[in-house]
């Protein structure tokens, strides 16, 4: 059982988690300070050194979280998919409440900026994409595509592509993604 002040303490972590994913997108990555990410999560700035090593530590790990969890609601979907088809339906049926410039985007897209610089955020986020080309890979295997983790990398970039294509030219946003992606595979 844990204790009340273990309880507390976890509460604090978390608050100041789901802050740092609220503020990259707002501010950007290197506008996030402990100042600004104590105030949103409610917190003295001691707190945040109490919790975490650092503001990037906090960034970093929030960030990862974040990708985890979007890569872990994907799972469900695959495996409803029979057919290589469906699991490429599935995969961009998944990305379309994506615009580019929605927090969870620009989240992404801060993140993927920062581990060009950050070599524990970049084996966080390969770590984050391995995984989820292992279980796209998976699913390509027990459909009988050919090179299915190659594909499935393949695909996994294309449609990051397309989200973060979404930010810069909306209009541009292939209707048919879907069918092309289908061709491809």
């Amino acid at each position: 059982m844990r204790s009340p002040s273990a309880a507390r303490g976890e509460a604090v972590r978390q608050r100041l988690l789901a802050a740092a994913a609220e503020l990259i997108p707002e501010r950007g990555w290197t506008a996030v300070s402990t100042r600004v990410l104590a105030e949103r999560a409610g917190v003295t700035p001691s707190v945040v050194h109490y919790h975490f090593s650092s503001v990037q530590a906090v960034l970093v790990e929030a960030v990862l979280g974040a990708m985890r969890a979007v890569a872990g609601e994907l799972g469900p979907a695959l495996g409803a998919a029979a057919t290589a088809d469906e699991v490429v339906d599935a995969m961009v049926t998944a990305v379309e409440q994506y615009t580019g410039t929605d927090p969870m985007s620009l989240l992404f897209v801060e993140g993927y900026l920062a581990a060009t610089r950050d070599d524990t955020l970049r084996a966080g986020i390969a770590a984050v994409l391995a995984d989820l080309k292992s279980v796209i890979g998976a699913r390509f295997r027990q459909c009988g595509v050919a090179d299915p983790e190659g594909t499935a990398a393949v695909l996994g970039a294309a449609i990051d592509g397309l989200v973060m294509h979404r930010a810069v030219a909306p209009d541009d946003a292939p209707a048919g993604a879907a069918a092309v992606l289908r061709r491809l595979v």
